[in-house]
C-alpha cells in the first residue's frame, strides 16, 4: 500500500523515536520531530489513517502510538537510512578477530569468531549457520572390537579419517565385517550417506537381514561423524536478557532460549536466507519464521570463493537500531567470506 510523503515521514519519525526510547510517540513530539509544518490535528488524522492500515498501533495505556511489524517492514524496505560507519576502522578491528595472520587458524574458530564479533559490536545474539558438509566417502573398514563392539573408519577422498563406535545387536565375524565393507566401498565409494541411506533399501535385499542392519548403522553413524561442525553457532545470547522488550515476558523468554537450544527453527530461517543475496531483515509477528513478535533477525549469506556457504546473523528485539546494525551483518559476511576463502586456497 503506497504512502503518501507525510505519512512516509511522519512513520519514520515515530519508528525512530521509538527505538530511541521504546515509549509511545504522541502528535505533539512528532509535529516537533518530524520537520513537518502540520497542524496537530492534521498529524492525528494521518496518524489514524496509519493505525487504520496496521502500520501503527495505539496501547491501551497512552495515547500515543506505537510502530507494528507491518510498520517496521515499511520502514526497513524504504524509509530507512543505513548509518555510514568507519568501514575501515570496522574492517580492521573485525580482520583481527576473524583471522589472524601470525597463526593457522581453523574454519571452525574463524566462524566462532564471527559469531562473537556480530555479538559484541551489536550488542545482542550473533548467529552463524556453519557450511554444509557433503558426506562423501572414499570408503569404509569395520574393525570388530569385542562381542557387539565395532569400529567404523571412515575415510574421506581427501584423506581425511572419521572414526566412530558401533553397538550392534548381532555378534559379526572378522570375515563378514570385510564382506560388508567390499560390498559398501564396491558399490557407494564415492557418494554421500544420504544417497547411500537412499538405495539401501533396493540393493541390499540379496544380503541377510542381519547384515542390512549392519550397514544402515554405518550409514547413519557416518552421516553423523562426516556432519560434525554442521549447525548454528550463537555468541551472546545473554544479552538479550537485559533487552526489556524480549525479556519481560517469560513466557516468550522460554521460547526464545527454547530456540537457542533446539536451533530447528533458526537454522530453517537462516537457511531461507541464505538463498537470497545481501542482508535480509525477518521481523517476529510478520516472518511466520520469527517465533516471537518482539524479535527481529537481521541476516546476510558469506561464501567461500564465491559460493555461497552459510548465513550469519544478529538476533535482537524489533526495536533494534537497524541502521547501526545493518551495516555490522553486511560487513561481517564479507569479512567472514575473505577469511574463510583464504584459509581454503
Amino acid at each position: 500500500m503506497q504512502l503518501d510523503a507525510r505519512a512516509q515521514t511522519l512513520l519514520k519519525a515515530l519508528v525512530e523515536r521509538y527505538i530511541v526510547d521504546g515509549q509511545p510517540v504522541g502528535s505533539r513530539a512528532l509535529s516537533k520531530i518530524s520537520g513537518l509544518e502540520l497542524s496537530p490535528a492534521t498529524i492525528r488524522n494521518i496518524m489514524s489513517d496509519l493505525e487504520e492500515m496496521g502500520f501503527v498501533a495505539s496501547p491501551h495505556t497512552s495515547a500515543g502510538r506505537v510502530p507494528t511489524p507491518r510498520g517496521y517492514r515499511v520502514f526497513v524496505d524504504t524509509l530507512l537510512t543505513v548509518q555510514t560507519l568507519d568501514e575501515t576502522l570496522l574492517e580492521n578491528r573485525l580482520e583481527y578477530r576473524l583471522h589472524s595472520p601470525t597463526q593457522n587458524t581453523s574454519p571452525n574458530k574463524i566462524i566462532a569468531n564471527a559469531a562473537q564479533v556480530l555479538s559484541s559490536l551489536s550488542h545482542f545474539a550473533g548467529v552463524v549457520l556453519s557450511p554444509r558438509h557433503e558426506s562423501v566417502f572414499q570408503h569404509i573398514e569395520f574393525l570388530r572390537l569385542s562381542e557387539k563392539r565395532i569400529l567404523l573408519v571412515i575415510v574421506a577422498p581427501g584423506g581425511d579419517v572419521q572414526n566412530r563406535l558401533l553397538l550392534t545387536e548381532a555378534d559379526y565375524t572378522p570375515a563378514q565385517l570385510i564382506q560388508a565393507a567390499n560390498y559398501i566401498n564396491q558399490h557407494f565409494g564415492g557418494l554421500s550417506f544420504e544417497d547411500v541411506r537412499l538405495r539401501l533399501q533396493g540393493e541390499l535385499r540379496e544380503l541377510r537381514d542381519t547384515m542390512t542392519a549392519l550397514m544402515q548403522a554405518a550409514v547413519e553413524a557416518g552421516s553423523d561423524a562426516m556432519n560434525e561442525g554442521d549447525g548454528v553457532v550463537i555468541s551472546g545470547e545473554r544479552n538479550l536478557l537485559s533487552v526489556s522488550d524480549l525479556s519481560s515476558n517469560m513466557t516468550s523468554l522460554r521460547r526464545m532460549f527454547d530456540m537457542f537450544e533446539q536451533k530447528t527453527d533458526l537454522m530453517q530461517l537462516l537457511d531461507v536466507s541464505s538463498k537470497a543475496s545481501g542482508v535480509q531483515i525477518f521481523i517476529g509477528g510478520e516472518s511466520q519464521l520469527v517465533p516471537m513478535d518482539d524479535m527481529s533477525i537481521v541476516t546476510a549469506p558469506y561464501a567461500v570463493h564465491g559460493k555461497i556457504v552459510g548465513t550469519l546473523g544478529v538476533i535482537g528485539p524489533t526495536r533494534m537500531a537497524y541502521e547501526r546494525v545493518i551495516p555490522i551483518v553486511d560487513i561481517t559476511a564479507k569479512l567472514l567470506s575473505n577469511a574463510l576463502s583464504q584459509q581454503a586456497q
